[in-house]
């Protein structure tokens, strides 16, 4: 059976610590869904058409990983995908408390879908896609914080607001 997960987020945009988990999880199981949240009470800069799009330029490289939008609860969306784990990415304790309670709320929907926690590459730990937003309606500069193909995806994003 093909080891199937799931790695849900906004990822708007996508930085650099959520691709180092993305192709951290790719050596680990044979395919890996990107889930991209379509959460309609946000008003994210992109929309989940353009982070899904987003997301599939920086991973082309994973011919394992595959990103796709998806609305409602993340097991329906990991059981639609035949899915046994999901993967959260944990940058500090803060993380850890919000994300243990949603895998033990996870579990107690879907008992059979385990989530695994990977912990961000110390380089990457401060990093979060807020902080990327914040930097570039400044102007600031993105290098090393989110890949290199999508800095001016960005910088385009904010100069039409």
């Amino acid at each position: 059976m093909a080891k199937i997960a799931i790695i849900p987020g906004s990822f708007d945009p996508i930085p650099n610590g959520q691709l180092d988990v993305m192709a951290r999880s790719a050596k680990l199981f044979d395919k890996v869904y990107v889930a991209v949240l379509n959460n309609t009470v946000k008003s994210p800069l992109f929309s989940a058409d353009e982070r899904v799009a987003l997301i599939q330029r920086v991973t082309k490289g994973f011919d394992n990983v595959y990103a796709e939008s998806f609305a409602g609860l993340l097991v329906d969306f990991a059981k639609s995908k035949n899915a046994q784990f999901i993967i959260k990415g944990l940058r500090a304790v803060s993380d850890y408390e919000y994300e243990c309670q949603m895998a033990l709320a996870n579990r107690n929907l879907a008992p059979d879908i385990e989530t695994f926690f990977i912990t961000s590459s110390p380089n990457y730990s401060y990093l979060s896609s807020s902080i990327v937003k914040e930097l570039a309606r400044h102007n600031a500069p993105l290098e090393n914080l989110v890949p290199n193909e999508i800095v001016q995806d960005i910088y385009n994003k904010f100069n039409k607001i």
